[in-house]
């Protein structure tokens, strides 16, 4: 990982390679953190990497699947400063019902998110605590208080997170570590439905078909970027964000076709 030694203090961002992630890294980038971006996908990284080296500030990357656990501790025993950590990477596969999906999916879904998420906070909750105003950012998603059909393997996940929030957020009281949680709805993101449909583009594109501008990465990224550079005695416990077209889980205003 090349160093992002500086003044500066420092984002470390997961699934930094596309979508949120990466929007989230370029913003907090215009915040004046370094970043350390990371991913699976190298070459993602490394494009995001140069963006925001183009405009002056610093990013290292590191390649890293966060459920591989002795990775991600090696990873937090290298890191020599950690002031905000993103915990973006995850997903979700599938649109199965529970009576025929299969449980590799589940497995699968819960170790990003949920065990993704807890195997990072913990290898970097020291530098996060030493930084003396760390912040620790859950990136959920409604489903992660709505159920819907079709949707159980990712939205029993995000209600994983969900819990790992609050329960972290309660355990670390006293300490100068804040942590907060951002629940998006409705976001257009290049990968997230296409993997979602397992490729299947027409049923990808199909979730936002009519749709009055939904969100897209960039909005979630001023989000977080809002909520962190908050004054450090400011907690935004719980942030759920939604298209106007969004008003619920089910209810989704579309333009007729």
């Amino acid at each position: 990982m090349t160093s992002t030694s500086s003044g500066s203090p420092v984002a470390v961002v997961t699934g930094a390679g596309s979508g949120i992630g990466a929007a989230t890294a370029v913003r907090l980038a215009d915040e004046g953190y370094s970043l350390v971006l990371v991913g699976r996908r190298q070459e993602r990284l490394e494009a995001v990497a140069k963006e925001i080296e183009a405009c002056g500030r610093r990013a290292a990357i590191q390649v890293l699947d966060v459920t591989d656990a002795a990775a991600v501790r090696a990873f937090g025993l290298q890191l020599e400063r950690c002031d905000v950590l993103v915990n973006n990477a995850g997903g979700a596969i599938g649109t199965e019902e529970v009576e025929t999906a299969d449980p590799a999916d589940w497995r699968v879904m819960y170790e990003t998110n949920v065990l993704g998420s807890l195997q990072v906070t913990q290898a970097l909750l020291p530098l996060l605590v030493s930084s003396g105003n760390g912040t620790v950012i859950v990136l959920s998603s409604t489903a992660a208080f709505t159920v819907y059909e079709g949707g159980g393997g990712y939205s029993a996940a995000k209600h994983g997170q969900h819990a790992l929030a609050g329960t972290l957020r309660m355990e670390l009281c006293g300490r100068p570590v804040r942590v907060i949680e951002v629940a998006p709805g409705m976001v257009h993101t290049e990968e997230f439905s296409l993997n979602r449909y397992r490729g299947d583009s027409a049923r990808s594109a199909a979730v936002y078909a009519g749709v009055d501008q939904p969100l897209v990465a960039d909005d979630i990224a001023d989000v977080i970027a809002w909520a962190v550079t908050r004054p450090a005695h400011v907690n935004v416990d719980f942030l759920v964000v939604r298209p106007r077209a969004q008003a619920a889980q089910h209810k989704v205003h579309r333009a007729d076709a």
